[in-house]
């Protein structure tokens, strides 16, 4: 699965949310049931739209309710028309949401959270087990919003990796790829020096203007200038200009070296055309199938990002693709405790999330998935995911504001895209960009 096609899915909707927290807290429908007659408490759990997630939470679900017969829990997947987001927006304003949910990211959440409609799953009691015993404390900081409460508990995490075509890299005299802003310049001058028909980075993506395709771009690198600078805080914009300079003078340098390709051309990466890309760990299947020349270790390599000169390049952060569990404040209390019993059972033991990487290929999000033994046969078996599962605790999700779309979108048009066609020098860039967020933000 390429970026685009898989990013595209976390585009949040453009539903206005006004008049949800009114509704956030009816009981109508037979997700707010409650205890029937025979003292069994009733839970709606809505999976993602994606046919192996249903399979593991229906099995999850099954086997939690032979050791807690006084929990049902019905999986159903969410409905995906015209998006995941927006179906979830619906089933608030009308009264009928689940108990909980998966397929939430932290942008989203954002707005589901300004409208009272997710429950702060710090307040329920056993959240911090659940934290404890699934070894994620320091990917969970990641995830504290503006207000101190937590309302996702992340499932999977993406740690977003680069490639680099090391096998072109080897033909330039390099070992290993770049970890420096200076070293990758140096690689741009010997690239075009010898291969002037390749360029380092070549993404049409690089000049879109499309809020999450900086996702894929921009906060990676800009996450591992500033480790980990949330960028927005609140209503704030709390922007690193250091590191968000530092970035996109990178870009006018590369520019300038002619070693970015902005226009469209068929699979850059996989031909040779570029030796440099935002890798997924969904693209490593993808590969395999489709391109069986793209060796890990012999045709490609996986690194964080580079960072800037002086900067220690150990521990780098960078994006984190991922999407979490959050419980609806419809819920009743009694729904709530029970919802909170089931996700404590499905995370206190690995093997569970073992099943859940086996059947998924995405990455459960817990800071020991590189050392857990747990795990060990799998990445026996899949080496090229190791590095994924190493930068994990690194990863940062995207921001908690509900305008994270405006935002993404005023970082494009106003820094981004310019820099990376030569209209705008990295300065003037960051200044016009910081403008047009603060004026989104008020």
């Amino acid at each position: 699965m390429k970026i685009k096609k898989v990013a595209s899915v976390f585009f949040a909707a453009s539903l206005t949310l006004g008049g949800l927290a009114a509704c956030s807290t009816g009981n109508s429908g037979t997700t707010t049931t409650g205890t029937s007659k025979n003292g069994v408490t009733t839970i709606e759990f809505w999976a993602a739209p994606n046919p192996p997630q249903q399979v593991y939470w229906k099995e999850m679900a099954a086997e939690f309710t032979k050791e807690n017969p006084k929990i049902k829990v019905n999986v159903s997947p969410m409905k995906e028309s015209p998006t995941s987001e927006a179906s979830i927006q619906s089933a608030i304003a009308g009264g009928s949401a689940p108990t909980m949910s998966e397929n939430i990211n932290r942008g989203f959440a954002a707005q589901l959270a300004d409208s009272k409609a997710l429950v702060p799953l710090d307040q329920v009691d056993g959240f911090d087990k659940v934290i404890q015993s699934r070894n994620m404390e320091n990917t969970m900081k990641g995830w504290k919003f503006a207000d101190g409460h937590q309302y996702v508990l992340p499932i999977y995490s993406n740690a977003m990796l680069f490639g680099w075509r090391i096998d072109i890299l080897k033909q330039l005299g390099y070992n290993e790829p770049p970890k420096t802003y200076s070293q990758m310049l140096d690689v741009a001058k010997k690239l075009k020096a010898k291969f002037p028909n390749k360029y380092v980075w070549a993404n049409a993506d690089l000049a879109d203007p499309t809020g999450w395709k900086r996702w894929f771009d921009f906060f990676m690198l800009y996450n591992a200038a500033s480790n980990g600078n949330k960028f927005v805080e609140g209503s704030k914009f709390t922007g690193d200009e250091k590191a968000g300079q530092q970035v996109l003078g990178l870009m006018n340098d590369l520019n300038k070296d002619n070693a970015l390709l902005t226009r469209q051309a068929q699979n850059p990466f996989e031909s040779g055309l570029g030796i440099f890309s935002a890798v997924g760990p969904w693209t490593i299947p993808y590969w395999a199938n489709q391109f069986p020349n793209m060796k890990y270790n012999k045709t490609y390599a996986l690194t964080p990002p580079p960072v800037p000169d002086g900067t220690d390049t150990s521990k780098v952060n960078t994006f984190a693709d991922t999407k979490g569990l959050v419980i609806y404040a419809s819920a009743t209390k009694e729904q709530q405790k029970a919802a909170m019993k089931f996700i404590q059972w499905v995370y206190s033991n690995p093997k569970n999330d073992l099943t859940w990487l086996e059947k998924t290929d995405l990455p459960p999000a817990r800071d020991d998935l590189s050392t857990n033994a747990a795990f060990k046969s799998f990445f026996d078996k899949n080496p090229a995911l190791q590095p994924y599962a190493a930068a994990i605790p690194y990863a940062i999700p995207s921001m908690d504001n509900a305008k994270y779309n405006d935002v993404q979108t005023a970082i494009g048009q106003q820094a981004f895209n310019p820099v990376v066609k030569g209209e705008k020098d990295p300065k003037a860039a960051w200044t016009d960009m910081q403008n047009a967020i603060e004026g989104a933000l008020k």
